[in-house]
């Protein structure tokens, strides 16, 4: 009973039936490399490339009626789908990939593992710059005001060279690189 908006009812309730929340797999990037009629061959991204993973995504797929085989190769990330090559059974494979979380994109042209890691690694450089800097300067500054500053310098002390690293060179890297690392932030506020 409630008084007040107090309650004097002290035990909680049970939980009879727990829901089973289902959290939609994590994307998983393929490339589809051919497709002949009862045949699809598969590559999956690197950083997919898990024997955990694509025994999962055998398994899953040899499950489905209209698949005779599956053939995975971790180390080349190529995933082999015989299917039976009748009218739709095609779109029921594709129906199961996506049901899997596999998205298909061009994972060929996408980065390394090395860029990936650099790339993080620069990542976190910048951000640590910015917070010790109180996010006055981030390396998209920092960088081509280093090579400004490294062409001035070059033209102070040589002079009009034309060797080794002209002070236009570094300008131009300078410039060039403003121009790039700033083009990209105003592209990626402009596309959220």
């Amino acid at each position: 009973m409630l008084t007040n908006g107090h309650s004097t009812y002290n035990k909680m309730p049970e939980i009879l039936d727990k829901p089973t929340f289902k959290t939609p797999p994590k994307p998983i990037s393929t490339k589809v490399v051919s497709s002949t009629p009862g045949r699809l061959r598969l590559r999956v991204a690197h950083s997919h490339r898990q024997p955990e993973k694509m025994q999962r995504i055998a398994n899953a797929l040899s499950a489905n009626s209209h698949i005779n085989q599956v053939k995975t190769n971790v180390h080349h990330g190529s995933i082999v789908i015989n299917h039976d090559g009748k009218d739709g059974s095609l779109e029921n494979v594709l129906a199961t990939l996506k049901h899997l979380g596999i998205i298909f994109a061009d994972v060929t042209n996408g980065n390394t593992e090395a860029a990936a890691g650099v790339s993080s690694a620069v990542v976190d450089l910048n951000q640590r710059v910015k917070q010790s800097t109180d996010g006055a300067f981030d390396l998209r500054i920092l960088f081509p005001l280093g090579l400004a500053s490294l062409s001035l310098r070059q033209l102070l002390n040589k002079g009009l060279q034309l060797e080794v690293i002209p002070w236009y060179v570094l300008a131009w890297y300078a410039f060039d690189s403003f121009i790039k690392l700033h083009g990209t932030s105003q592209k990626q506020s402009q596309n959220e």
